[in-house]
Order: C-alpha cells, then structure tokens, then sequence
C-alpha cells in the first residue's frame, strides 16, 4: 500500500468527502482515514440549500434526486403556545431548483458521500483510527493511525483534519475555544407514523419552543413512506442532564410533553431505536491551518444546530480547503497562509449564521416581529436560512438588528479578527 500522498483526510464525513473528491478530480493522490465502518449513525440530518452548488461540483444531484430524500423547502418557527408561524419558503425568493434542499438519514447521505470520493479516485481506508498528526516542528508531515490493531504511519504533504467533533488536531494542537453562551446538549430519536404536513410545508424543518422557553425541537421528516421523522429537544446540560436520572428516553418523553407544537404531531407515532444524547457545545478553534495542515467541519468549528448549518459550512469549508491546497501544491507553498487563504471569507460566513442563532436565543426578540417591523430585510433572513451567507450583503440586518439586542463579537483568529 501506498504511504505517501499528496494529501490525507481524517475523517470521511460530508466535510473530508468533500475535500477528497475535488482533490481527487484535481489529480492529486488522496488518503481518507475513517475510523468507523459505512453505513453509520450520525446526527445533524437537514441541509441547507445553498448546498446545492457543491453537491454540483461534486457531481451527486443524480443520486439526490433519485434517492427517497425528504425535499425540504421551507423552514418554520413554533412559539411556547404552540403557535405556528408562516412558513419561510426558499423557492418564494427564488422559484428554481437550487432553492430546495434535501432532508437526509446521515447513514446513508455520508455513505453516498464517501463512496463518491472513492469512485473519483480518493483512497479509504476505514476501521482506520487516526491517533495523532506527526509533526517536524510546526508543520504536519502526516497520521499515525491504528488499523487491524497496528500503528502504521502514512505522510504527505498537507493534512486535513476533518475528524468531526473529536477534532484530533485541533486538540493536540490546544486550539479549541468555546462558546461560552452557547452551551447546549441535546436528547433526540426518529419517530414513525408521524402526522405530517402535505404539500410545499411537507419537508419543512419546524423548530418548536418548550412551553417555558428553556429548549427547543427540531422536527426534521426523514421518509415519507413510514412517515419517519427526527425528533430533538436542545436545551443547556443545568437544564436538561440535572436531576434527571440515568434513562435519556424518559428526559426526552418529558420534554416532548413540555412542548405544545409537538403534541397533535406526535399523537400516534411511536419511536423507534435508541435515544441518542449529544453535546452540542459551540466552539471552534484560533487558527484554520497551519504549515502542512487544515482544519475543516465540525474539526475546526461547530455552531448550535438551531438553523441547520452544519453540513453546509463542513461543505463549503472541504470545497475551500480543496482548491487552496491543490493551488497550494501546484505552487510549491503549503505555508499557512497558503493553505488557510479561505479562512476570512470562511468564518465571516459563519459568524452571519452565528449572530442569527444569538438571536433565536434572545428570549425578549422575535426574528418574525423584527421582519414585520423591518419588512425590507426578510429577504436577507430568508437568504441566511438558505446558507446563502458567503457574500457581503446579508450581514446588513444585524446592523439594525445590534440597536435592539446584543449580538455576538466578531471571530478572531491568530492571524486577525476576522468577521
């Protein structure tokens, strides 16, 4: 087997599938080390729209369009009364193809996904547990890895760490930081026979208030057949881990009792599988790259699920590393500041999604009273639940918006505040 690549991937999520398979499609010699066998659970089921434009790069609309994905176009808001809002339509904005989006079971949509870098040329090997990023000095050489019960050693010239939460490097490296006002867990499981709405609101991700306001669910349909839908409260840990004893199943039943938008839709369902419980603790780390190494994904950062944005930035940030490590290589410069060429644009994305959920969190501000108050800017909320936030427009709401709530500071990195 070969040891020396262009580039090794830690990690083959949507994020290093990504990077693999335009690394791939650039000519360059690829290595994915995934640690768990596909097909395999993982949360985080809804995309956002703007997704679309990669998955063309990558060339998997066929297989999108052909698989029996939920299409979601719409996301809607439930209050702690059970009031529903209008649905927010992507395609009212903007009637064409690229303004729908999928919802996915992760099992299957992460196993597409990898299985796409493969037949581009990407090389995977799963089972494969990175232990950690061999270092000659400040640059990344390569992955020492535990396969079949053996340490074998692999190199290359730039490593991606697209390890997900565990974020392999970023820890070796002591990069992480968290968000200290977002710090949340969550307690979820799929639910069958489900009522479910008909039509264009059908797919739609409904985010629901708990009748007090200290959490929310995400109700994401998954299969329209069995009617299999997602269902998850997100609260803070003080909240929802304390007093509760040991029987995640009997938390996530009294919080669904908790939550007046989930009664009627749930009525006749019955859940299926585990419950499964996850930290959903906001961070991301000081620095995007370094001499010989990237962070993408969840591995670089991860912001509260509360609009979906997950796959989208772990997405978009593969795409970004992708081509910057292939001009990269092509140049001869696999320096940071190379390879981390994307990062201002990057995070300045993200930081617009993230001054949106500090809204949602805001228990004194209501998203659909401020569009109704300043109706010119519901385009721009509207272009941000579509993940349409890699430009330099939309970020104006939050100019108004900062007169009435407090919103986050920018995102700093070592190289600079960037947002």
């Amino acid at each position: 087997m070969t040891t020396n690549y262009d580039c090794i991937i830690i990690g083959g999520g949507p994020a290093g599938a990504t990077a693999a398979t335009l690394l791939a499609k650039h000519g360059r010699s690829v290595l994915v080390l995934e640690r768990y066998a596909f097909p395999r659970h993982h949360v985080g089921e809804s995309l956002m729209p703007q997704t679309y434009w990669t998955f063309k790069r990558l060339g998997v609309l066929d297989k999108l369009r052909q698989s029996d994905f939920v299409t979601k176009e719409s996301v809607q808001f439930v209050t702690a009364s059970g009031k529903e809002s209008a649905p927010f339509y992507f395609t009212d904005r903007d009637p064409n193809e690229w303004s729908k989006t999928w919802q996915v079971r992760r099992d299957e949509f992460d196993k597409m996904m990898l299985d796409n870098a493969e037949a581009n040329g990407a090389s995977v090997i799963h089972g494969a547990n990175a232990r950690e990023v061999i270092m000659d000095g400040e640059r990344a050489t390569g992955v020492r890895a535990m396969i079949d019960g053996k340490t074998r050693e692999f190199t290359a010239k730039v490593v991606i760490d697209a390890s997900g939460q565990s974020g392999l490097l970023s820890r070796q490296l002591g990069l992480r930081e968290p968000d200290q006002k977002l710090k949340n867990a969550s307690f979820y499981a799929h639910y069958r026979n489900c009522e479910m709405e008909e039509g264009r609101n059908a797919g739609a991700t409904i985010i629901m208030h708990t009748r007090d306001r200290n959490g929310w669910f995400w109700w994401i349909p998954l299969k329209q057949k069995d009617r299999l839908v997602s269902v998850g409260v997100v609260a803070p840990p003080s909240y929802l881990c304390t007093g509760r004893g040991d029987d995640p199943a009997m938390t996530l039943d009294e919080e669904i009792g908790n939550c007046p938008g989930l009664q009627s839709r749930l009525a006749k369902a019955e859940r299926i599988g585990k419950v499964y419980v996850t930290a959903d603790f906001s961070y991301r780390s000081r620095r995007m790259a370094g001499d010989g190494w990237v962070l993408i994904g969840d591995a670089f950062g991860f912001l509260d699920p509360v609009y979906s944005s997950g796959v989208m930035l772990a997405m978009k940030g593969g795409e970004y590393a992708a081509d910057a490590i292939h001009k990269a290589l092509t140049d001869g410069d696999t320096s940071g500041a190379r390879l981390g060429a994307f990062g201002q644009r990057f995070v300045a994305a993200m930081q617009t999604i993230r001054q949106l959920v500090y809204a949602f969190y805001n228990e004194d501000f209501s998203i659909g009273q401020f569009v109704r108050e300043n109706p010119k800017y519901g385009d721009h909320i509207v272009r941000i639940l579509i993940g349409d936030v890699f430009n330099s427009e939309v970020g104006a709401v939050f100019d108004v918006m900062g007169q009435r709530i407090e919103l986050p500071g920018p995102i700093e990195l070592e190289e600079g505040i960037i947002a």
